[in-house]
């Protein structure tokens, strides 16, 4: 079995690889590594979940000279080697982890930059001087229009999930950042799929690139590991069979992907609800909210992470057992890049797509495209026999693991306490109050004699005047 010493890396890097216990390379490592350390340019193309971070890593890292180094004299001081330009944030961060594992001897400065974020800190590093930078492109062209990132000497340049960067738009603005390189430089283009503009990019920028392929055409682009289970449900029942999914006897780390952010908010909330350790996942969310959220996913502090497909890319976490699908996805490559979260690195894992009623066609198509067995999902409950049996799910399980909390009681109201009099103060029903009635004078003498509720005495002898003169009744 070939190990990495073999394949020429540098014994600096093998040890820190050896401490992280990756000793074999996988085989888009294999085939990739001893082509990059030449410094030509390539074209790697390999299933998601199967190791080509490291496969331009190394060979990014291992051509770098770090300030240690005597030859650091004669480099320009400070100024970034190597470029690596990745499509989301979360992925930034996770190539620049996988960098700081690998070069842990080297003594290289790794900087991640991206948005959402202030600039003092990126700046503040890119001053005092880097020597690999990752980042989205964005913020890259931020960096350099303010001549803070000087990118005029790089010797390196790295496109990770070229694909994806063209989904979200930013084909021109990776083409701003390669003319911003020298023309000399080693490009390196990575993704799972090749669609033709990425394909006529290339062709462009790249000085007769080597085009690397992980496996046989006729594999498809998912990793075989990876159990696919394709269920017709109704949206009200989803929540009750993830539950039931999560207790299944295999379930470890969940990822459910959904198509909106306000339907990751409401299914993490649902789920918190039943009494699983969920939390969401969008761009809805602070910066910084969603690192911790990911940190604490990758620490096993939550169990279920709902996200938007934003963050598709950059979830590159072991343990994850289930990926589920909360809705059709859009298009066969967003399938493919969905289910890659799980089954990574040579692990099993489960995928499950809940397909509505109206997007059956979408589904026909994504099946039709992949070639896939699934032509008409079975319709599925979350009391479904078949579910229990496919998942594993002890039988009995419910959707929840803690009762819902009970509806809080109303209070209730005191009764109303009416004196039988107008003493006190009281209000009588008139709504008038007994002292105003005092205070008003038409109250007999005899009202100031009574106290608590005891009923009121009334002299009921009467006097008949006139002008304020007595006169006497006549009799009768």
């Amino acid at each position: 079995m070939t190990t990495f010493r073999e394949l020429g890396v540098h014994a600096q890097i093998c040890d820190a690889l050896d401490r992280a216990g990756i000793t074999t390379p996988f085989a888009i490592q294999e085939m990739t590594l001893s082509v990059a350390l030449l410094g030509t340019d390539l074209i790697g193309q390999a299933r998601t979940g199967t190791g080509k971070t490291l496969a331009f890593g190394i060979p990014v890292l291992q051509r770098s000279v770090a300030p240690s180094d005597p030859a650091y004299a004669d480099m320009p001081q400070g100024k970034p080697q190597a470029l690596i330009v990745a499509p989301t944030r979360e992925l930034a961060l996770q190539v620049s982890s996988d960098l700081a594992l690998a070069s842990k001897d080297l003594g290289l400065r790794v900087l991640t930059v991206y948005g959402g974020v202030g600039y003092d800190t990126q700046l503040e590093a890119l001053e005092s001087g880097v020597d690999i930078v990752v980042g989205t492109p964005g913020r890259l062209i931020d960096l350099a229009n303010r001549r803070a990132l000087d990118l005029s000497h790089v010797h390196a340049l790295v496109l990770d999930e070229a694909d994806e960067m063209l989904d979200l738009g930013f084909l021109p603005d990776v083409i701003t950042l390669l003319s911003k390189t020298p023309e000399t430089r080693q490009t390196m283009l990575f993704s799972a799929t090749m669609p033709s503009a990425i394909v006529a990019l290339a062709r462009t920028h790249m000085r007769h690139p080597m085009n690397i392929r992980a496996e046989s055409s006729y594999d498809t682009t998912m990793v075989p590991a990876t159990a696919q289970f394709i269920y017709q449900a109704h949206d009200l029942d989803k929540p009750e069979i993830i539950g039931r999914v999560l207790q299944a006897e295999d379930a470890e780390k969940m990822i459910v992907f959904t198509r909106t952010k306000r339907q990751a908010q409401r299914i993490a909330e649902d789920l918190q609800e039943r009494g699983f350790k969920a939390s969401p996942l969008h761009g809805d969310m602070a910066q910084v909210a969603r690192e911790k959220a990911l940190a604490r996913f990758r620490e096993d502090k939550i169990q279920v992470l709902v996200c938007t497909d934003v963050a598709a890319r950059g979830i590159d976490v072991r343990g994850v057992s289930h990926v589920i699908n909360y809705t059709c996805p859009e298009d066969d490559k967003t399938y493919v890049h969905r289910i890659g979260r799980t089954g990574r690195a040579g692990a099993s894992g489960t995928a499950i797509t809940f397909v509505d009623w109206a997007d059956l066609h979408r589904w026909k198509m994504i099946n039709k495209a992949l070639d896939l067995p699934f032509d008409s999902p079975e319709e599925t409950y979350s009391t479904s026999p078949h579910l229990f049996h496919d998942q594993g799910i002890p039988e009995g399980t419910k959707g929840r693991i803690v009762d819902p909390a009970p509806p809080a009681p109303k209070a209730d109201r005191a009764p109303r306490e009416r004196s039988g009099g107008r003493s006190g103060g009281g209000r009588s029903d008139s709504g008038r109050s007994d002292s105003g009635r005092a205070d008003s004078g038409r109250a007999d003498s005899g009202s100031s004699e009574q106290s608590g509720d005891a009923p009121r005495r009334r002299n009921r002898n009467r006097r008949r005047t006139r002008g304020g003169s007595s006169v006497e009744a006549p009799k009768s």
